[in-house]
């Protein structure tokens, strides 16, 4: 048999061989550096997109919140201008008290002070304002009100409607907020104003004579809800409050006051109250100036003085100085954006990276009542 030669083969090139197990590893290394490159670049990208919105809602909620409590402070104070009285509220009473002040709250007045809740008075621009006719008994279901001849035309009952919130106060400082039920006019003209207990769950503070006034009142407290983490708005009436911003982690009201004696309200010669002696004579000193012109009213200050007014409607003496309140508000973004850094966040929360973190947000500002300055 013939035998034939092996015919050789031509050498294979190196694009037939394949990858070596080597060449694979670093191929995968590089391709995973790339791609974590890519990665890195477009997730601060991502988690920033996430985080702006809840920055704006910050900063929003921070704005309505300031915004609301600086109008109501700015008015506080103002009392009526028409009829036989005319002047500010702080001739008679503290337009600004340190605590919660309404059908809800009949008994916090005891307490003085709490530096996260504060209660605003003020007239607003009404006709309803006039004096009490006839001295009332102390047990009262409703209140005689003089007639006022400006009240508008056509209008016996001068501005009193059903359901509105009602003042009445004197110069012995004692003070009382209700509801009106029911307003009609007698025969003579004179509104009669039925109403719901006031303050007290039982009745007035006392009972009112021929000098005390009447006025329609809007009554304003803001305090933090620490069990949600709201700031909360009551209107001093049995309607539960409202919140009006989430996320609230601190609420701190400051007051300044004149370092010199309130001299307002002053009784009739031969009458005492909180601020006079029989004789006429002030009870209060001046208080350690800090070389401004107002000074803070400290906490022990307002819970150790004299107190004014009568029961339930008590407020400490001191809070005749009033002039300035500063107000510290401190809002937190979601669980998911706050880090565990306990000067920036109050309540520590889950986020690792600083791209998901928006610290705790903190404004203070400061509000002088024009009402509450006419005379400085």
């Amino acid at each position: 048999m013939r035998r034939h030669a092996p015919v050789p083969r031509p050498p294979r090139s190196r694009g037939d061989a394949g990858f070596t197990l080597i060449e694979l590893l670093v191929s995968v290394v590089l391709m995973l550096l790339v791609t974590g490159a890519i990665f890195s670049i477009v997730d601060p990208s991502t988690s920033t997109s996430r985080a702006q919105p809840e920055a704006t809602d910050l900063q929003q909620r921070m704005r309505v919140g300031t915004d609301q409590m600086s109008k109501d402070l700015l008015m506080a104070g103002a009392g009526t201008y028409s009829g036989p009285t005319n002047g500010g509220l702080a001739n008679f009473f503290a337009p600004i008290l340190p605590f919660r002040v309404g059908t809800l709250y009949p008994t916090e007045y005891a307490t003085r002070f709490f530096d996260d809740r504060i209660t605003i008075a003020y007239v607003p621009n009404t006709a309803a304002q006039t004096k009490v006719k006839e001295r009332m008994p102390q047990a009262s279901s409703e209140v005689k009100a003089s007639p006022q001849p400006n009240c508008p035309l056509n209008d016996v009952l001068c501005g009193f409607r059903d359901g509105m919130r009602a003042l009445i106060y004197d110069k012995s400082g004692t003070f009382d907020f209700f509801t009106i039920t029911q307003v009609q006019a007698d025969s003579t003209g004179t509104p009669h104003l039925q109403h719901r207990p006031p303050i007290n769950p039982s009745d007035f503070a006392k009972a009112y004579d021929t000098d005390a006034d009447i006025a329609i009142v809007e009554t304003h407290t803001y305090f933090l809800d620490t069990a949600t983490n709201q700031l909360m708005h009551y209107l001093g009436d049995s309607t539960p409050p409202e919140p009006v911003i989430d996320n609230v982690v601190g609420l701190r009201f400051q007051y300044f006051g004149d370092p010199l004696p309130p001299r307002e309200p002053r009784p009739p010669t031969g009458t005492a109250n909180c601020l006079y002696d029989a004789g006429g004579n002030l009870t209060m000193g001046p208080l350690a100036g800090t070389g401004s012109s107002l000074v803070e009213l400290p906490e022990d200050l307002i819970k150790q003085g004299t107190l004014c007014g009568t029961a339930p409607s008590q407020f400490d003496a001191d809070l005749y100085r009033v002039r300035k309140v500063r107000v510290t508000l401190r809002i937190q973004a979601p669980d998911m954006l706050r880090g565990t850094d306990a000067f920036l966040f109050q309540n520590p929360g889950i986020s690792t990276s600083s791209y998901r973190m928006i610290p705790d947000y903190e404004m203070s500002f400061e509000i002088s009542p024009r009402n509450m300055n006419l005379t400085r």
